[in-house]
């Protein structure tokens, strides 16, 4: 009987490592399989080239990396896997897919994993894992031989896809879909046209905030434990005992007398029999249980604190003087300098939001209040009547987060007025 081992990395580089890994330790190649995400159809591009007899493709880098995957595993080519988009693939999965055709492959890559064993729900999970540009490894070894292939691919990174699935579906991810586009693909369109839009001089622009979440899993590794064995030796033992024995002894005395009627009543012929005995030892051995020895685990749980930065796009908004007749904002006189009031945003930020970002996130929501204030066309305004003229300007540039800066704004607005 054989089991599929399957798990996922962040590169292509790593998935190769621990295809090599299981390799060496003696697993048969034809029985591996990797898919990774192509998006760029870079790898594709050296699948077809020749491969040196020491399994490395002309040149380095990428061509490096394709011929030493080309020269473990059997099978490498370029395909194009609904839901997906542009993969490479080698060792079985990657014959089963080619050879029945892709478009007639039942849920492409999830059907390929179920028919080696995989049960449905972790294949969705392993196939959104290469459709979010992960690298897939799947290997059928010997029942007896799972655990070992399973260590060896913890080694190096091994994605927690339970965990992964678990925070996909936790942000609205409801399972795979083969209809989808390939996620790095739709990235890369994306910020080509921002690109675009930042480098000319559009009449409408969109500047895209972008922030990381950290996200940490957990992955179980063996660290050690104890090995009892039990062995039965023989140790000499002597024990002191007493035995008794017999022996007949037989005396003759000469004697001269008169028979007497005694005597003569033996007169006649006749046996006596006196035996002999003697005691020998007897051994017997009684088992008995003189010590226990118990193994078991104790768990314990312990808070660790995960340290690290993540990345955020601050949008910065801040008034520019026309040149022309027709300025975008003419600034009212009398109001003090955005500077002046920079201690009074500061602290008000302290109080209010320090726990949702850093300053920089809510300063151009105090500027922009402090824009809104100091602008002729508002003058003699109050708040409820500019507020959905300036609520629909904030959103066109900074993606419709009114509702999470409109309090600091409105504070703004109300300082510069000279109402708090």
């Amino acid at each position: 009987m054989t089991k599929t081992v399957v798990g996922t990395y962040s590169s292509l580089e790593t998935a190769v490592a621990v295809v090599n890994d299981l390799v060496n330790a003696g697993f048969h190649r034809n029985s591996i399989s990797v898919i990774a995400n192509d998006p760029d159809e870079k790898y594709a591009a050296y699948v077809d080239h020749d491969t040196a007899a020491d399994g490395t493709a002309a040149g380095a880098g990428v061509g490096a990396l394709i011929g030493g995957l080309g020269g473990l595993l059997l099978g490498l080519g370029a395909l194009a896997i609904p839901g997906i988009g542009p993969v490479i693939a080698a060792g079985p999965i990657a014959a089963t897919l080619a050879g029945a055709g892709i478009g007639a492959v039942t849920g492409g890559i999830i059907g390929a994993l179920v028919d080696m064993g995989v049960p449905k729900e972790s294949a969705e999970a392993y196939a959104e894992s290469v459709h979010r540009g992960n690298a897939l490894v799947a290997a059928q070894v010997e029942d007896n031989r799972a655990n070992e292939a399973t260590r060896i691919m913890q080694r190096k990174g091994l994605i927690d896809i339970e965990r992964q699935a678990q925070d996909w579906r936790a942000s609205g991810w409801k399972g795979f879909d083969a209809t989808a586009t390939a996620t790095n693909g739709t990235t890369k369109t994306s910020m080509a046209k921002n690109a675009t839009v930042a480098n000319g001089n559009p009449a409408d622009a969109t500047f895209q905030v972008v922030e990381e979440n950290l996200q940490v899993g957990k992955r179980a590794v063996e660290t050690g434990g104890v090995r009892v064995k039990s062995s039965v030796s023989e140790v000499p033992v002597e024990e002191e005992v007493r035995l008794r024995q017999e022996h007949v002894e037989v005396e003759r005395r000469p004697v001269d007398r008169p028979a007497t009627a005694a005597d003569l009543n033996t007169f006649k012929e006749g046996t006596i029999e006196v035996r002999e005995t003697q005691e020998q030892p007897v051994v017997s051995k009684e088992a008995r249980v003189v010590e226990e020895v118990r193994v078991s685990k104790n768990v314990e749980e312990q808070t660790t604190k995960v340290q690290d930065t993540v990345r955020r796009t601050d949008v910065k908004v801040e008034p520019i003087a026309g040149t022309g007749s027709r300025a975008a904002t003419t600034v009212s006189s009398g109001f003090k300098p955005y500077d002046a009031y920079d201690a009074d945003f500061r602290t008000n930020y302290q109080t209010v939001y320090s726990g949702l970002g850093k300053y920089d996130r809510f300063q151009p929501a105090y500027r922009y209040g402090y824009t809104l204030a100091t602008d002729k066309r508002y003058q003699g305004r109050n708040w409820s009547d500019i507020e959905p003229e300036a609520r629909k300007s904030w959103n066109s540039q900074n993606q419709n987060s009114w509702e999470d800066f409109k309090d600091a704004i409105q504070y703004s607005w109300d300082k510069v007025r000279g109402k708090i």
